[in-house]
């Protein structure tokens, strides 16, 4: 039987193998594996392809956010509103830099927030403790963004764009990552633009933000060994960086196999009683995640599985239901969307190097379950 995996995160790397391996080899022979030639040189191309001034590298995707909020000045009792549909990492980096989350419901057709949820939040909150927004640009769409930024450009609140799925994808013409006061990436290994390993970055064009990032990175030492404010130790290291340097010349190429692929899925599925991913005026979906909604979801999941077929959902329980967070974590109004998507949504398999004929054996399948639903 064929098997075919929800991402597959080794093919990027045989993709690029000869060129990694040399960068590798490049980095264990210099002897300088940790704030490097390899990470200045990376944090420079990449602020460049997002179109921002400044890039911190970072351990992960979730110290960025969390690095990020500390160095807007974001801390204990600020409020910081987001998604409850997300990875938990959005929640967990607002609670690591002592604030406190606030969760509001979503668009039913993009899975990303609600402007107008977002508005409603925070005139529910005290005067001045709003302080920041993070706008997830979820399963690589950047969603109804303008309206973000206008409602945030209203009430003062710093953007911090969440932007772990998002390499690459557009909004009017622009990277997400360019439009916030600050952005969080994450090079986990099954990102568009990934690592070996765990890795993220912050992206800034704001020269006092990325200076308070960098010096928070480690341990806020101004000169070695001498911490001026309290930091972290936080690095992505020379190894990565080099890999990333190597992956970041076919992103954009990724990308655009992964809209290919979309296509086709979109193609061979639209007449189902599925309801396939949506794309905002303006935007540009760089597929992250190819995210169906189905109301027969879980014995759609089963069917594949069945035959050989790998998927995930993203996610499965909102934050605000979670046992960490249920009971304890701000709500603003009804999250109903959020909910009931929860119930609904799958990712099929999506990566640059899915063969076609493994796209047509996933379609073929769903198409014999969905047109014995119909008999």
């Amino acid at each position: 039987m064929l098997t075919i995996p929800q991402c597959d995160p080794r093919a990027g790397y045989l993709a690029h193998k000869e060129e990694i391996d040399q960068a590798i080899s490049r980095v264990l022979e210099s002897g300088r594996y940790i704030l490097g030639k390899e990470l200045a040189t990376f944090e420079q191309e990449f602020a460049a392809y997002i179109g921002v001034s400044h890039a911190i590298g970072v351990a992960s995707g979730t110290d960025a956010l969390h690095l990020a909020l500390r160095a807007c000045g974001i801390g204990p009792g600020d409020f910081v509103v987001t998604v409850s549909n997300t990875a938990v990492a959005t929640v967990a980096a607002i609670e690591l830099a002592g604030a406190n989350p606030v969760l509001v419901d979503v668009d039913p057709d993009t899975f990303t927030m609600s402007a107008e949820r977002f508005e409603v939040a925070i005139q529910s909150l005290p005067p001045d403790q709003p302080k920041a927004v993070i706008p997830v640009h979820l399963y690589g769409h950047p969603g109804s963004f303008g309206e973000i930024l206008a409602v945030a450009g209203r009430y003062g609140v710093k953007v911090v764009e969440d932007c772990a799925q998002s390499h690459g994808a557009l909004f009017q013409g622009k990277k997400t990552g360019s439009f916030g006061d600050v952005a969080a990436f994450s090079f986990y290994p099954t990102k568009n633009l990934s690592a070996i390993g765990d890795g993220g970055i912050i992206l800034t064009s704001d020269a006092d933000i990325a200076e308070r990032a960098g010096l928070l990175r480690e341990y806020g030492w101004q000169e070695r060994y001498v911490s001026y404010f309290p930091g972290t130790n936080s690095r992505l290291d020379e190894l990565q960086a080099a890999v990333l340097r190597v992956k970041l010349k076919y992103l954009d190429e990724g990308n655009h196999r992964r809209q290919v692929i979309a296509k086709k899925y979109e193609s061979a599925l639209s007449e189902f009683d599925l309801r396939l991913p949506a794309t905002v005026p303006g935007a540009t979906h760089v597929y992250h995640q190819f995210v169906i909604r189905a109301n027969n979801r879980d014995e759609l999941k089963q069917h594949l599985a069945n035959n050989g077929i790998g998927t995930l959902i993203h996610y499965p329980v909102p934050i605000h239901q979670q046992p960490a967070y249920a009971g304890r974590i701000r709500i603003s109004a009804q999250l109903e969307q959020t909910e009931l998507i929860a119930g609904e949504i799958l990712s099929l398999p999506m990566f640059p190097e899915l063969p076609d004929a493994h796209v047509e054996a996933v379609c073929d399948h769903i198409a014999s379950l969905e047109r014995l639903a119909f008999v």
